[in-house]
């Protein structure tokens, strides 16, 4: 049979190469196109409304002719409609298949030459039932996939020309370009019935096998969990093909790890129901990150993990005097610690915290004894600190949340038994995002951090077997609850000889290390030493110590680079030689006595020093002058020593006459430096009784005390370093409170020796020593 189609064909005819679909007679559809593209389909009137669609074959030759498929699809075009962005949209009819002779022009419209495509087709018994059987098996395609409008399956069940019928069907089937392009090709209508057929074979058996899954699948779970159902669907799937899902092995290894983790078995029930989410979520969800990385934290946190603990207290102590000069109450509290650890082996950690100015070694002690219990050393700054967040971590809620430092540090470390140090807990910051002291209360109390909990893990974990050491230069600024949670032990400065001990034992050896002068070390005098403590150092530590000795060194490692013969040891004059002139001198012993000038002794953040307090008096209405960054408190002191000497002016041999119309001016050296506290009530009101009474200050005696308005002299802090600075700067006498008489026994024997030490309950008792005449 032959398909009869009347059609008015010029001879030549505009054409357009397709790339990405097929067009097929009886076949209605629409291209959006750009405006070049349009070209072709605009001059399709002038050639019957007729323009040629042929597939572009995937090898290109750079000519037209050759490129193309040899059959395409004669089209008309029903409408072409101008898009208000850009481009146009045009709708096109296929009408019959065509065979391309040549290509007229390519240029600007490529025209070619081309002939029908003949279809013959005899009806016959085998036409009949395919046609038949292509019509049943689209009904069960259709009834297991997307249906077709209602018109198209009229259509269909009209068609009996084999032919139309596989055209038709073949736009249903879902087939790669190059299926579609082989269909067109197939000139023979019951061939390419056959070929369609089998096609759509393939398509209901792929529909079938999905629908028995579907069908599995809703057994398992209610039709409302539409994301476990396409999850479940993959996992038949793939059991089907007999592969394995990756994702379905990465929780199987989480779950692995969880059972390897020894948690706790309330956190182990909370890590098991995360798990049970993950697996729900899809891996393109943040939420699966989210969760992934809680996971993997939990995993990895030392629930159980501890490191040994070296119970040999001989062998540790040896390990620490190895390691730190004197500081023998620090050393006596960790080997009280490992004796009671050699008897219970459970025990609570302590929470240290160790208080003096810089440079005295707070933090290297720290590593000491890390060393010395063989445990892992952690160490965070919290000076400046403002983020309660940074202690306690952010809740999940958040993005980019993590846990705080503590968590953080101690999952690093993978112990869950190692020494925390928490350095500069004096310089710790407050402001809207709450307050990190706070947050550490819980972490530094041995009551409460058996359940430590963090905002983000939000399971509790035990603390108990940390030890915990805090440091800072003063204990002032410490908030008083976190204060009273730690065992406060005071690291005072280093006298002379033990800054000597010191840099004989490690800091030469270190700095000699340091700058290369291993094979060739040299040595260095005792003199030395004490002229570079003397002259070139005024601290408490050891820190710009330490820093001389190697610019020392430095200097002969120069020498011995410039061919310079080495130096065979540094001497004091050699000192001199390098480091330049004296930067520091004895302030005392270079000065001498005067009216309204007394020597006090101060305590700062850095260790002792001295103050020389001056005061004069010149004509005005009595008032109170008060220079030199004084704090608030000075201030008061100063004002209550004028009050005691003014009244009792007569005992002290000072007409009264002379506070009349008088303004006193009392001002305190190096007055860019704040300055502050009590102990200088003493000192001020021997300043005031030497300028009216006309007696010069002992410069070589220096007092420290806070006075009442009584004239009764008050304990003060720090006794110490004040005696350590007085003897620095050459002080004969130390005046000091009686009540402070006990803090003797911690100054060094033979600095009590080169000291007289006078101990007062009265300022009257001070005048008499510190005034002379």
């Amino acid at each position: 049979m032959t398909e009869n189609i009347t059609i008015n064909m010029p001879e030549i005819v505009p054409l357009y190469p397709l790339r990405e679909i097929i067009a097929f007679p009886y076949m209605v559809f629409t291209m959006f196109l750009k405006h070049e593209d349009l070209l072709p389909f605009e001059e399709a009137v002038l050639f019957n409304n007729l323009v040629a669609l042929v597939k572009i074959k995937d090898e290109t030759t750079g000519e037209l002719l050759a490129d193309l498929h040899e059959i395409g699809t004669l089209c008309k075009v029903v409408s072409i409609s101008k898009l208000p962005q850009e481009g146009a949209k045009v709708v096109l009819e296929g009408v019959i298949r065509v065979r391309v002779l040549a290509i007229v022009q390519q240029t600007p419209v490529a025209l070619s030459r081309l002939e029908p495509v003949r279809e013959f087709a005899e009806k016959s018994m085998v036409s009949e039932a395919l046609v038949g059987s292509l019509n049943a098996l689209l009904k069960i395609a259709l009834s297991y996939g997307r249906p077709l409008p209602d018109d198209v399956m009229k259509m269909i069940d009209f068609i009996d020309n084999p032919a139309r019928l596989s055209d038709l069907v073949a736009l249903y089937l879902n087939l790669p370009v190059d299926e579609l392009q082989k269909l067109l090709e197939t000139i023979d209508p019951l061939e390419r019935l056959k070929k369609v057929y089998m096609h759509l074979t393939n398509e209901v058996q792929r529909l079938q096998i999905k629908g028995e899954v579907q069908a599995e699948v809703t057994k398992k779970v209610g039709k409302s969990q539409k994301e476990f159902l396409l999850r479940e669907q993959m996992k038949q799937i793939q059991e089907e093909l007999g592969e394995e899902d990756s994702r379905t092995g990465e929780v199987n290894e989480l779950r692995h790890k969880l059972e390897r983790a020894k948690m706790p078995e309330e956190v182990y029930k909370i890590a098991e129901k995360e798990l049970k989410r993950l697996e729900r979520i899809n891996p393109a969800s943040p939420e699966y990150t989210v969760s992934r990385t809680y996971l993997d934290y939990l995993i990895a946190i030392p629930w159980q993990t501890s490191t040994p603990d070296n119970k040999d207290i001989n062998q540790a102590e040896k390990v620490l005097n190895e390691d730190h000069y004197d500081l023998k109450k620090v050393k006596e509290r960790i080997l009280e610690y490992l004796a009671v650890r050699t008897l219970k082996e459970k025990t609570k950690g302590p929470i240290l915290c160790f208080v003096g100015p810089p440079g005295v070694g707070k933090t290297s002690l720290g590593k000491s004894i890390a060393r010395t219990l063989g445990r892992k050393f952690i160490r965070i700054s919290l000076g400046g600190m403002r983020d309660e967040a940074e202690i306690r971590g952010h809740r999940r809620t958040y993005i980019g949340a993590l846990p705080g430092r503590i968590i953080q540090e101690i999952n690093r470390a993978g112990s869950n038994n190692p020494i925390f140090m928490l350095d500069e807990v004096d310089k710790i910051g407050v402001d809207f995002r709450g307050d990190p002291a706070s947050a550490l209360l819980e972490v530094l109390d041995p009551e409460q951090n058996f359940s430590f909990t963090d905002h983000y893990l939000d399971v509790p974990f035990d603390l108990t077997s940390v030890m915990f050491i805090t440091t800072a230069n003063l204990l002032d600024p410490i908030p008083a609850p976190l204060k009273d949670r730690m065992e406060v032990i005071t690291l005072t400065g280093y006298t002379d000889e033990e800054k000597l001990n010191i840099a004989k034992k490690y800091l030469v050896q270190r700095e000699i290390e340091e700058n290369g002068l291993s094979a060739n070390p040299i040595a260095f005098t005792d003199e030395a030493i004490m002229r570079i403590i003397h002259d070139y150092t005024r601290e408490a530590g050891v820190r710009n110590l330490q820093r001389n000795i190697a610019s020392v060194i430095r200097k002969v490692v120069k020498e011995i680079a410039q061919g310079k013969t080495a130096r065979p040891e540094i001497t004091q004059e050699v000192v001199s030689e390098l480091l330049g002139p004296q930067r520091f001198f004895d302030e005392v012993a270079a000065e001498k006595d005067r009216v309204g000038v007394a020597t006090g002794l101060a305590w700062t953040e850095s260790g002792g020093d001295i103050i020389f307090i001056e005061a004069t008096k010149m004509k005005g209405k009595g008032d109170l002058i008060l220079t030199g960054s004084l704090g608030e408190v000075m201030k008061e002191s100063a004002r209550a020593a004028l009050s005691f000497v003014q009244a009792n002016s007569d005992e002290f041999g000072i007409p009264k006459k002379d506070f009349d119309n008088t303004t006193i001016h009392i001002h305190v050296p190096a007055g860019s430096i704040p300055k502050d506290g009590p102990s200088a009530g003493v000192t001020m009101a021997t300043t005031l009784v030497s300028l009216f009474s006309g007696r010069p200050a002992r410069r070589d005696v220096a007092m420290t005390g806070e006075m009442s308005l009584t004239g009764r002299v008050l304990a003060i802090g720090g006794l110490k370093e004040k005696v350590l600075a007085a003897r620095r700067a050459g002080v004969k006498t130390v005046v000091a409170p009686a009540k402070n008489r006990k803090d003797l026994d911690d100054i060094p024997d033979n600095v009590k020796e080169e000291l007289e030490f006078l101990f007062v309950e009265d300022v009257r008792e001070v005048l008499e020593h510190a005034l002379n005449g």
